[in-house]
């Protein structure tokens, strides 16, 4: 077999410190493992140079023979024309007016695979143009495959979570390389009842090959709507693998993860943790996998199952999806978005890169170096860089036009809120929304900078000013989930005589929530700020009669005890005071 270039893209991006790499994180939960029967899935879109904001294209129709420009989602550049279809739908952010909704993460792969000169469709563009051209997971599935194969592919590896108000689907997909036009892929359906999830590495394995009845290869792409149909790959994933020497052997051993992005260290202790983390929440058997998840890859002859394991692939890798202990809400998703490791050997309050003040963040780069020896800091799900994330809620029980919900929320998830913004919105509200500041464009009532601003200040110390802006964070988002409950019925109500007069409805509330939301968080800033300056903790007291203005209670409550031990064990009597009581 031709030696593998094992080494993953985005891993060497990742060790060489390259402030760019993004560090992106999906959840899937089918409808029978949520508590309201919603297809959920999240999404974080991190990178340190990504200014979160509001996507909004409208709904549209075109003349025949209309082009479609393409420029790349992460820079701007210009790669191509398409064909434009005839008719585009409603899409607000990564979800559709159909409740089809797509993230993404990026787990780069084979390097010599990673550049295809002349392809068009680089993976923000093919999530975004599939929106608005997709009714359900399976076309958009449909749509994807299709467009690579027509037009090339510009970007590296990735992962793509793809849901419907009845089903998740999960797809990676990887480009040829130079001398090769498209894509090699899979897809899988989350079983009902069952949650998945992603985080910059590929995850599915062996999978069931073309049957005609539930699986399919995609040159039988006709058969793609057939409800027992629960995976759709490729139909040279395998073939192509084997013209390139990445891959020998049968069909049936054939692992897409293996072959096109073999974990490493850097795959599991910097991107499946954060798989294991959610899993972790919801189903008590995973501490089985934190040796893995900790960069412990084993290749054992034999998989955990008893099979045999023939390709030396990784031997004790996570399922690529369970069954959770209990069902999942649309508020444990958000939470979920905010895990620093807590509660496990990795925690990132616990070691001394927390400093005095617990903070589970680590400035960038990645890893480092103490006399040739490199080492490394956690990456968690919720991070600095997030530019935005999302929860989206696809609801099947309500007039499809109505049932879906973008939660968004922007920069650290820790630190922000999710507000509601139904999929159906016609408009983005203002002080979220595309080109209402940039990443060098301070624009003070912008959400992008009244989030961070809040966030940096988190960082600042942690363990005493998260704790407010939790409770507030918290309260915020469980109102917003009470008071969805009533829009909801409103609005199916209206939807009943006048469809568009509902849509006006949802979006007039959506965009009022937000601006509001923004603006109220503006002003949590201000507060913050005048009560945790200068190092004290201050609160706001009645002026006594007889008095212009009086003083607030004042607090300052310095280091901790175990923090002051540490300061005199390592410089000793250094700053010991030795004056007199008194002086």
């Amino acid at each position: 077999m031709k030696t593998k270039l094992v080494t993953l893209l985005i891993i060497a991006l990742m060790l060489s410190g390259i402030e760019g790499t993004k560090a992106c994180t999906n959840f899937l939960i089918t409808k029978g493992a949520s508590t309201d029967g919603s297809v959920m899935i999240s999404y974080a879109a991190d990178s340190h140079v990504l200014y979160g904001e509001l996507y909004h294209w409208s709904a549209a129709t075109y003349p025949e023979g209309a082009k479609l420009d393409i420029y790349e989602w992460d820079t701007g550049k210009y790669l191509g024309q398409i064909d434009q279809v005839m008719e585009t739908y409603n899409v607000t952010g990564n979800m559709n007016e159909y409740q089809v909704a797509i993230g993404e993460t990026t787990y780069g792969g084979l390097s010599e695979l990673s550049k295809q000169p002349g392809a068009i469709m680089d993976y923000g563009s093919l999530m975004f143009i599939s929106l608005q051209r997709s009714k359900n997971a399976r076309e958009a599935i449909l749509n994807m495959g299709s467009l690579v194969e027509k037009y090339g592919y510009y970007s590296v590896g990735e992962s793509f979570s793809i849901s419907d108000p009845n089903e998740a689907w999960i797809m990676e997909l990887i480009g040829k390389g130079e001398g090769y036009k498209g894509a090699v892929w899979v897809a899988r359906r989350v079983p009902d009842g069952y949650i998945c999830a992603h985080a910059n590495q590929a995850r599915i394995t062996t999978f069931p090959l073309d049957n005609g009845k539930t699986s399919i290869s995609f040159d039988k792409r006709d058969k793609i709507f057939g409800q027992d149909i629960a995976c759709v790959y490729a139909a040279d994933v395998i073939s192509f693998a084997k013209e390139k020497g990445f891959f020998e052997g049968k069909d049936k051993d054939f692992s897409f993860s293996d072959v096109y992005a073999p974990v490493d260290f850097g795959g599991a202790r910097f991107c499946e943790v954060r798989v294991w983390a959610m899993f972790n929440d919801v189903y008590s058997d995973m501490g089985q996998y934190f040796d893995y998840v900790k960069g412990h890859i084993e290749h054992h002859d034999k998989f955990a199952d008893g099979s045999k394991n023939p390709n030396g692939f990784a031997s004790n890798r996570m399922p690529l999806w369970i069954k959770p202990e209990r069902k999942i809400s649309v508020h444990d998703m958000m939470n979920f978005m905010r895990n620093h490791l807590e509660g496990t050997e990795l925690d990132m309050t616990k070691d001394i890169g927390a400093g005095p003040f617990q903070k589970p963040y680590r400035w960038r780069p990645l890893t480092w170096k103490v006399d040739d020896v490199t080492y490394c800091n956690e990456r968690a799900t919720s991070t600095q860089q997030t530019g935005f994330s999302f929860v989206a809620q696809s609801r099947n029980w309500l007039p499809l036009r109505i049932g879906g919900i973008f939660w968004f929320g922007i920069d650290d998830a820790a630190s922000s809120v999710y507000m509601p913004i139904y999929s159906c919105s016609t408009k983005a509200p203002e002080k979220i929304a595309r080109g209402y500041g940039a990443m060098m464009e301070f624009v003070d009532d912008a959400g992008f900078w009244v989030f961070n601003q809040i966030s940096n200040f988190v960082y600042t110390r942690y363990n005493l000013i998260h704790p407010e802006v939790e409770e507030v964070q918290q309260a915020t988002e469980k109102e917003f989930i009470i008071v969805t409950t009533a829009m909801d019925e409103a609005a199916a109500s209206l939807y009943k005589t006048d469809p568009q007069l509902a849509v006006n409805f949802l979006t007039d509330y959506s965009v009022s929530t937000a601006n509001n939301t923004v603006l109220e968080w503006k002003d949590f800033y201000a507060y913050l700020f005048t009560r945790f300056m200068d190092g004290n903790v201050k609160e706001k007291t009645a002026v006594p009669e007889g008095y212009i203005y009086h003083n607030p209670k004042l607090e300052q409550p310095g280091y901790s005890e175990e923090f002051y031990r540490q300061v005199v064990g390592e410089t000793g009597e250094h700053f010991k005071y030795i004056g007199e009581a008194g002086h």
